[in-house]
Order: structure tokens, then sequence, then C-alpha cells
């Protein structure tokens, strides 16, 4: 007995629709039973999960902190997974992003004027694109996994940021603790409403980002090109378009809004450049991507949901006491329900009785 997926030949339209709001709710279902199962009480853990994050003014200013570098990452990302390339690094690059564009305010403390933040938006940009641009590259010159290489480079990244904060661009007045010397003022991004919160440009830009994207896989030519690539390589050849030079877009997009969200999370949520800068969006936006369905309009609202389960998640282990890996956990089921309810929309499943055959092979009438 196997089992086998078949392609439906015609897919249905309202559950292509509703399947984001199914996941979500067989996501719920599945929480409450993994909370009862840790002994947990499922229905005022969700309650710390999905309503108490937004009861408050307060909150809903965390909650624009936490999507924003969900939103720009997931954006970047749509354009290398609708032209098939598989970039599962942004988390480096949003660390490279964040170093590279943190090099005026740290070495160079005493430079403050106004185009000081300017700069470091567009270092940050630069440092998060050239870090993507090396699993680009290796995939067009040498044909390498792309999957691999931009996951691998994540540790070095990591590494790299590490044995900054700990060595050459430890503060020498920061008692000996592991981080860079506070930004100045000139350095940290401005709060959009500064006096009923601290939400922070930085969500400004995942908007427009996440429009300016749209616009241009909708309606464009280089959108077309993604989606053609993506979908029908050989097809693109035959219309003029180049392999190598989609790879490089698509990573370069990709990296440079991650390298985006990265200085916009240390230049306006923390100041600093620390250990660890980043709770894991580079990988959380991967699911923001999908629940998005890679829609740059469809991954704000993904985002946000994701963004919510951030603060639901820490809410839930300062009142409830559950740990930081049910939360991570909790998460992955999002990402898990989506690609189930995707994958039974567009395949059925069939149970084949029997083992498959096997190429080259004789019956014994023939032997």
């Amino acid at each position: 007995m196997r089992v086998e997926l078949i392609k439906r030949p015609q897919r249905s339209a309202l559950f292509s629709a509703i399947s984001p709001f199914l996941a979500l709710i067989l996501t719920v279902l599945a929480g409450a039973v993994l909370f009862a199962v840790i002994g947990k009480n499922p229905v005022s853990t969700l309650y710390y999960y999905f309503i108490d994050p937004l009861r408050e003014v307060w909150s809903l200013h965390e909650l624009a902190i936490k999507a924003a570098p969900l939103i720009l990452i997931a954006v970047g990302l749509s354009v290398c997974f609708l032209s098939n390339n598989w970039n599962i690094g942004a988390e480096g690059q949003f660390i490279m992003g964040a170093i590279a564009g943190s090099v005026l305010p740290v070495m160079l403390p005493g430079f403050q004027t106004w185009y000081v933040l300017p700069l470091m938006i567009m270092m940050g940009i630069a440092g998060g694109a050239a870090y993507a641009a090396i699993p680009g590259y290796l995939k067009v010159k040498f044909n390498t996994n792309e999957i691999l290489t931009s996951l691998m480079l994540v540790y070095v990244a990591q590494l790299f940021l590490d044995w900054l904060v700990r060595g050459p661009w430890r503060n020498p007045q920061g008692m000996n603790f592991p981080e860079t010397r506070s930004f100045h003022e000139y350095a940290i991004l401005p709060e959009i409403w500064s006096s009923s919160g601290r939400a922070h440009w930085g969500f400004v830009f995942a908007i427009l980002a996440a429009l300016g994207l749209w616009f241009l896989l909708s309606r464009t030519l280089k959108g077309f090109e993604v989606k053609i690539m993506g979908q029908s390589p050989r097809a693109g050849r035959f219309a003029g378009f180049f392999r190598g030079n989609m790879i490089m877009f698509a990573f370069l997009v990709s990296g440079g809004l991650a390298g985006l969200a990265g200085i916009s999370e240390v230049s306006g949520a923390i100041g600093q450049l620390r250990p660890a800068i980043s709770p894991g969006y580079g990988f959380t936006a991967i699911i923001v991507a999908f629940l998005g369905r890679l829609n740059p309009l469809g991954i704000i609202a993904a985002g946000m949901i994701l963004a919510l389960t951030y603060l639901g998640g820490e809410a839930a282990q300062i009142s409830v006491g559950v740990s930081d890996k049910v939360v991570r956990a909790f998460q992955g089921m999002i990402l898990f329900f989506v690609l189930a309810c995707d994958t039974l929309i567009h395949y059925r499943i069939r149970l084949v009785a029997g083992r498959p055959a096997v190429i080259g092979e004789t019956s014994h009438g023939n032997a």
C-alpha cells in the first residue's frame, strides 16, 4: 500500500481563496491540543497569543515593530521563490545589512549630520544585497545548490557579528558587555508617532516595499519575466530572458530588502549592535511569504499575523509559562498547515495497493 498525489485537472477557486484562513483555523485547533498536552489551559493560552497583544495602543506599536522586518524580508523572498530561486539565507543577509549600515555610527561616532541615516540605510541595503549575491553568483557560475550555500552563510554572518561585538567593535565604555556603542541621535530611525508609541519608519519602508514589488510583479515586464522564468525556464529562454540575469536580480532584490530590514531593526528598535539582533526573522519570513501566497499585498497581512504570534508568544511565556520551544513549534504549525492545505487544493490523495513497478523488471514468464 502506498500513497500517491494525483494532480487535479481543476482546482476550486473557493478553497484557493479560503486556504490561508483554513490553515490558521487548523493551526489554532492543533495548538490547543499541543497546549493541553503540555498541561496548559488552551483557552487562556490562545487568548494571550491572539487577543491580549491587541488590547492597548502600545501593543499595536510593538506589533508594527515586529511586523516590519517580517514583511520586508518576505516580499524580497517572494521574488526569489516566484523565480524558482530558493534563498533560505535571509537571516544572514539581515545580519550583514545591519553590520554594513552600522559602520558609520560605530566606527565614526563623531560624524554626526542629517545625512548619516540615509547613508546607513543605503549601506545596509548594499550589505544585504552583496551577501545575497554570493549564493546567486555560485548558482550562476557553478550551478551550486542555493539552498545549501545561502543557509550556510547564515552561520558565517552570525559568527561574524558575534566576533565584532565582542572584539573590535565592543563599546569601550560598555562595562565589558558584548555590544557596540549606542547610536547617536542622527543614526536613530525616527518614530512614526512619537507621542503614542515607538513604532518607527521601518514599518513604512515595509509597506512601501510591498506596494512597489506588487506593482513590479503585476504591472511590469520584469514581473512577467520573474513569473515566466519561475514556471517555465524553457519558455523564458524562447522569450529572450536569461536565467543568470534573473537569478542575480532575484537574489539582489531579496538580499537588499533583508539588509534594509536589518539596519532598520538596529537603528530603530535596538539602537546598537548586539550578539543577537534577530529572533529568527529571516526564517519566519519564509512562513510569511507562503502564508501570503507569494503576493506582496497578502504578505502584509501575513506579516501582521506572524508578528502577532511573536508578541503573543512573549505574553504566553510570561503569563502562562510556555517555553520558547513551544512558541516556535506553534509558528511552525502555521507553515505546515499552509503547505498542507495548498497541496490538497492542487492534488488529491490516492491509496494504491502493491509495490511500484521497477523499470527493467521482467516477469517470470519472460525469463
